[in-house]
């Protein structure tokens, strides 16, 4: 589940109303099953919104991605400026990040993308890898999204290209095998503490080496006590303490604000919950559950807006200013205040060559 299209400000100026079509109250027991399986569905769909939202951005130069149109189903669609301007930031941030992670300094190191989907960063990666040391690259996703993914790849001789080795897939076409890259269906509630079966095993992982989680707008569909369960699986569990061991999150915030209620109403009247976002509602909120999951290291938040106003020089401003006229300023600022980039991390307690893997971070973190 990659991240959702950031909501369109034609539906959130419309005053919460009903869904057409929509049904009244939950399900009964006997069906119960299958409204949990529609759920999940509408949750998926998800990504097909982020993979449109992000062509858009490319096709309009705010995004250098040769592989965004590769992914999407259907015809494109043109996002309004603010929106794409918003995916641009998100985008922008995350990938400082990830760069800053991998090129510190010269060891191996490893990402874990939850809810990836059709999100194309391990291909943009790789087609820059000797500007990188070497890397492994895990997605995690429900197993119609691995499925449409692998299809994917199946069918482009310019994705299967980037794959170093020769990758193998699951008799079902759900998990994708390779030296450096690899795709596992995984339904993160699943890595419940508490519940009577066993967390399912995650192949090709190393735990030892230092290792980057993201999740863009994916644990946010979790109810709280399983998205924190899912990140202390991966922080307590599944990696050792002398793991140095990070985390990125992209996810709205501030819900009690009038524009955050007509935000949620209307992803509501989609289907699609926002369940995390009462519990970490706020920048401090952020951080605070970064320090509860062990990121000890260092931890920071920050909007899109405060992103897009001290993170982009003036120059990169002009430019993407000059793709499209933004005219709405006072919405744009409104719309990048409901969105933010958390980042958090511990060094561990291994071997002295692993101590500098942070280092990127905590200039960014000091700026």
């Amino acid at each position: 589940m990659a991240a959702p299209q950031i909501p369109n400000l034609n539906t959130l100026r419309r005053a919460p109303g009903h869904a057409p079509g929509r049904a009244r109250g939950g399900p009964s027991s006997s069906n119960n099953e299958e409204y949990e399986a529609a759920k999940d569905k509408i949750i998926q769909q998800t990504d097909q919104d982020a993979s449109v939202s992000r062509l858009s951005a490319v096709q309009l130069g705010y995004l250098d991605d040769p592989f965004a149109d590769l992914f999407v189903v259907g015809q494109s669609q043109r996002r309004f400026p603010i929106i794409n301007r918003g995916t641009y930031v998100r985008t922008t941030a995350i990938d400082n990040l990830v760069h800053r992670f991998l090129s510190v300094s010269p060891s191996q190191k490893q990402i874990i993308s939850l809810g990836a989907g059709s999100d194309t960063r391990f291909f943009r990666l790789i087609s820059h890898s000797p500007s990188f040391p070497p890397f492994l690259y895990h997605e995690l996703d429900f197993p119609s999204n691995t499925a449409q993914k692998i299809a994917t790849i199946t069918r482009s001789s310019v994705l299967r290209d980037l794959i170093p080795g020769e990758p193998t897939t699951s008799e079902d076409l759900t998990s994708l095998s390779s030296p450096t890259y690899n795709i596992r269906p995984l339904d993160l509630r699943t890595l419940d503490p508490t519940s009577s079966t066993s967390p399912p095993v995650i192949q090709h992982i190393d735990v030892l080496l230092p290792t980057l989680l993201i999740s863009e707008c994916c644990l946010i569909y979790l109810l709280p006590h399983l998205a924190d369960a899912a990140a202390t699986y991966f922080t307590r569990t599944f990696f050792p303490a002398s793991t140095p061991f990070g985390l990125i999150l992209y996810e709205p915030i501030n819900p009690n604000t009038p524009f955050g209620r007509v935000m949620v109403s209307n992803l509501a009247a989609r289907g699609i919950v926002l369940q995390t976002l009462k519990k970490y509602g706020s920048l401090e909120a952020q951080k605070e559950r970064l320090r509860v999951y062990g990121f000890d290291g260092g931890r920071e938040a920050r909007t899109v807006d405060n992103l897009w106003e001290g993170e982009v020089n003036q120059d990169e401003k002009e430019r993407v200013a000059g793709l499209e006229m933004v005219d709405e300023v006072e919405e744009w600022r409104l719309l990048a205040g409901h969105y933010c980039v958390a980042w958090g991390w511990r060094d561990g307690d291994g071997e002295a060559k692993d101590k500098g893997v942070w280092e990127g971070w905590r200039e960014e973190t000091g700026k």
